[in-house]
């Protein structure tokens, strides 16, 4: 083999070396852009899926907020409701309440006497004491002991006892609301009978009577001014 074949031979495999070390070359340069395709798209639909969560996430803020805006407006406007039904129940009250003034003034003389008569027997019974402190107000003290006597009789036939004895209090219930004493504690009428030393005690004034009446009856006053779902 002379100089030229060497030369030859040696050209050709340098062509093979380049060859295969360019196929070589361009398969690692797809390989790896193949690589990087699929790492970026790995990671833009990572960013995709945080952009998705991040505004299920915000959407679900929005709609809890919404919920608790609603849920405060709605409990807000109940509130303004129950408390118009209850503004409207006061004033009720406070117009039997001035109602009441009617029963003992002095156009009903004979009426609000025999009302305290009625009033005394029926704590008698409910005390069953042989002897009782009565409390009344000082306008009504005259009418009071004009009845004792035969409030005596009626509680003694009643309960069968001996007639009881009642000793009218010093100390006066207050007296009628009037626009001098708007603040002041005020009685509508009725008395307090209590045993002496005072342990039992029966409330028996109008206004007292009107609180249990009103207490008793609110239910049926709800439902007949707001209808079954108020009651």
């Amino acid at each position: 083999m002379n100089d030229t074949d060497v030369s030859k031979q040696i050209h050709q495999m340098v062509r093979f070396i380049r060859q295969e070390a360019e196929e070589k070359a361009n398969e690692i340069s797809v390989s790896a852009e193949e690589e990087f395709n699929i790492e970026k798209l790995q990671l833009v639909e990572a960013e995709k899926k945080k952009i998705r969560q991040e505004y299920e996430r915000k959407e679900k803020q929005v709609d809890v907020r919404k919920k608790i805006e609603y849920s405060m407006q709605l409990n807000a406007s109940r509130i303004k409701v129950l408390q118009a039904q209850d503004d409207l129940i006061s004033s009720m009250k406070e117009a039997a309440a001035k109602d009441l003034l009617h029963v003992s003034h002095h156009h009903n003389h004979h009426t609000y006497k025999k009302l305290l008569h009625d009033l005394i027997v029926q704590s008698l019974l409910r005390l069953k004491e042989p002897s009782v402190l009565l409390r009344c107000r000082k306008a009504d003290v005259n009418l009071v002991e004009d009845v004792l006597d035969a409030v005596k009789e009626e509680y003694a036939e009643k309960a069968m006892v001996h007639s009881p004895e009642i000793i009218i209090d010093h100390i006066h219930l207050p007296p009628a609301p009037s626009h001098h004493n708007s603040h002041g504690p005020s009685c509508s009428g009725g008395v307090v009978l209590a045993s002496r030393d005072g342990k039992i005690v029966c409330e028996n004034t109008l206004d007292a009577r009107l609180e249990v009446v009103f207490r008793k009856k609110l239910p049926e006053i709800r439902k007949c001014l707001f209808g079954q779902i108020a009651a």
